[in-house]
């Protein structure tokens, strides 16, 4: 069988299940339906189809991860959100700036995705705060050399997904 064919006949054999599933997970619908079609696109745009002898496991592995991916969204606009509610309304950001925002608040987040925790704060130090070497080595208890190794990891990681 032709990739496609197998991605039409997974679709078609087991989207109803996997929708039932997610809704019982989120206990939305509508989300439900998005995190399935989100679901079948990775499907959709895996470099190799495998051959499934367990095709309701293969979904529901990946599916775990859209929906990881979807509550992890969820945190960041939350926290976003949150420090926006903060701010005094003079300087809070128009309705289309916080959009903008948060899109690439997530961008970001995928981005770094897998890369350890105190290689991402230093990231984000230096690019949010602005914080020089000596001050992230400070701030992160560790060694200048090691600041200058992690940011150099956030670099080529963002570099390379360019």
């Amino acid at each position: 069988m032709r990739p496609s064919n197998t991605v039409e006949v997974l679709y078609h054999d087991h989207h109803l299940w996997l929708t039932g599933w997610l809704r019982r997970k989120l206990g939305c619908p509508q989300s439900a339906a998005d995190l399935t079609q989100d679901t079948f696109i990775r499907v959709l745009t895996a470099r190799d189809t495998p051959t499934l002898i367990e095709p309701r496991a293969f979904l529901t592995t990946i599916a775990k991860r859209v929906l990881f991916n979807h509550y992890r969204r969820q945190d960041l606009e939350r926290a976003y959100l949150d420090a926006l509610a903060q701010m005094p309304e003079h300087v809070a950001p128009s309705e289309e700036d916080r959009a903008i925002i948060l899109q690439t608040l997530m961008e970001l987040d995928q981005l770094l995705d897998g890369l350890p925790v105190l290689v991402k704060r230093a990231f984000l130090l230096a690019q949010l705060d602005g914080l020089t070497y000596p001050q992230i080595a400070a701030e992160l208890g560790i060694s200048i050399a090691t600041v200058k190794r992690h940011l150099n990891k956030a670099a080529m990681r963002c570099y390379f997904a360019l």
